[in-house]
């Protein structure tokens, strides 16, 4: 049907679907009989698991529950009637009976839908296939849908509508709402892993007078207040750094983080991130400490150390992960154990019969990571240490004291992308200014000047490391695209709704 409008309770509403024109006339006959659903409470007893858990093995118990949820299965015989409710803990079968319930809520009831959310009352039995269900002898509507759920079976088949109505999505597929609580989980075990091994979770601030910390593009706001430019945070890492500076010796924040760049399966522009410091450790500390950190959650929150992808890759976080310089894996791709030493001109040249696009101007450090990137990184799919990286790649990391060429770094990889840089982070305040100015160039204004203030009261040495979070799920659960691990991630603006 056309789109219409019609007389509400409150003022026109706009009808969509014949389906709509039938439900909202259902709202309206019950406000005539003086029922209200939006105007209804409950109080639930418990949740579909735990009544599932309190019939246990028995085949019936007289004790009362009081369950709620949203109708996802309705099927009437007559006098009776089985219906399916789902709840954030899972869902039960209900029988309902006009004995049960009484002639006049039965018939109330029959004229419910799928996707209504209501209370039930009663007691459990098993049936004779033995499914838990609950014997109502009451039914509330506490809650009318007026528009049609996503067909059970097939979901929403519009992959731009999961993301843009997620709620849809969480309620039709149930592998969706299955990572959405895995996600939930290993941000709990995530904390408490690290509660367990005494750090603090701290929070600093969203709105930064320098975008700092990180190499990306920010967003930019403004404070009516103060009359100036603010930008969102791009990195957790410089306010961690004073707290460690002020006496927090192992400290964490997870929180989002905000970079006004592409949108891909990889990438989002809003994310979670979680950044750990931990004074008199090092990179080597951390490494111990992420390997520690998975292995808790694959055994806490997965029940496996292999976890299958989408791409079919089986990864096997389990027993030692295999540790390498970013040299070595450079010289390995290439089938060049010179290629540190070659002119620019020979790199490029061998760039483009690698057929990587690299730009020209770029210096030389800079075409080499080109090479990691596009040759290395994306085939690194067991879990890898990737140790020294060049120190032009990073100004916040300390120098090798056996060769100062390179970084006391590593960057797990895993699954052909980065999950995990960690640093033995730079304490020198005289030579963190000297690589901050080198890295700005003349745009003398993006300095963190208060950091490197801080710096100079004294920094204990430290480890430190940086989690992206969606990309970590995205493993941990199998998933496609970094989107299914968030449950609104960014889209394009919708023309017409």
């Amino acid at each position: 049907m056309d789109s219409e409008r019609v007389l509400g309770a409150n003022g026109p509403v706009e009808v969509t679907s014949d389906v709509h024109a039938v439900r909202l006339k259902k709202l309206a006959a019950l406000r005539a009989r003086g029922i209200d659903p939006y105007r209804q409470s409950c109080v639930q007893s418990h949740t579909t698991e735990e009544a599932r858990r309190l019939l246990g093995d028995k085949d019936e118990l007289n004790e009362r529950v009081s369950i709620a949820g949203r109708i996802t299965a309705f099927r009437l015989m007559g006098k009776a009637a089985f219906v399916v409710l789902l709840d954030r803990a899972g869902s039960l079968q209900c029988y309902l009976s006009r004995d049960g319930v009484g002639t006049e809520d039965y018939a109330l009831f029959k004229e419910y839908d799928v996707g209504d959310i209501v209370a039930v009352g009663g007691t459990l039995f098993r049936t004779s296939t033995g499914e838990a269900t609950v014997r109502a002898d009451s039914i509330t509507l506490v809650s009318k849908s007026l528009r049609p759920l996503p067909d059970k079976f097939h979901g929403i088949a519009d992959s731009e509508q999961i993301y843009r109505e997620r709620h849809l999505d969480l309620i039709a597929n149930r592998e969706s709402r299955r990572r959405a609580f895995q996600r939930i989980e290993i941000l709990k075990e995530i904390r408490k892993f690290l509660w367990s091994r005494d750090f603090v979770e701290v929070e600093t601030p969203f709105l930064q007078n320098v975008a700092g910390g990180a190499a990306a593009r920010p967003f930019v706001t403004h404070m009516n207040a103060l009359d100036r430019d603010f930008f969102l945070r791009i990195s957790l890492e410089l306010y961690l750094k004073r707290m460690l500076v002020a006496g927090f010796d192992r400290v964490f924040e997870m929180g989002r983080v905000f970079r006004n760049e592409g949108l891909s399966r990889r990438h989002s522009p809003e994310f979670t991130m979680i950044e750990l410091y931990q004074a008199y450790g090092d990179h080597r500390t951390m490494m111990a400490l992420v390997y520690d950190l998975l292995q808790h959650l694959c055994e806490t929150v997965l029940g496996t150390k292999e976890i299958r992808q989408a791409n079919g890759e089986v990864l096997r976080l389990g027993g030692t992960w295999r540790e390498v310089t970013y040299c070595d894996l450079v010289r390995e791709a290439t089938g060049r154990e010179d290629w540190f030493k070659l002119p620019r001109e020979e790199k490029l040249r061998l760039c483009e019969k690698f057929a990587i696009e690299v730009n020209s101007q770029l210096e030389d450090f800079a075409i080499d990571n080109n090479v990691f990137e596009k040759m290395v990184e994306c085939k690194l799919i067991q879990p890898t240490f990737v140790t020294q990286l060049p120190r032009e790649l990073c100004p916040l990391a300390k120098l090798n004291r056996e060769n100062p060429k390179y970084l006391d770094v590593f960057e797990l990889c895993i699954n052909g992308q980065e999950v995990a840089p960690a640093y033995s982070e730079q304490n020198d305040p005289i030579l963190q200014r000297e690589l901050f100015e080198r890295q700005v160039g003349d745009d003398i204004q993006a300095l963190d000047k208060d950091f490197l203030t801080a710096l100079e009261y004294g920094m204990p040495p430290a480890g430190g490391m940086g989690i992206g979070i969606d990309r970590l799920i995205v493993l941990l659960t199998g998933a496609a695209s970094i989107r299914d691990t968030i449950l609104y991630p960014t889209l394009r603006p919708q023309s017409q709704f």
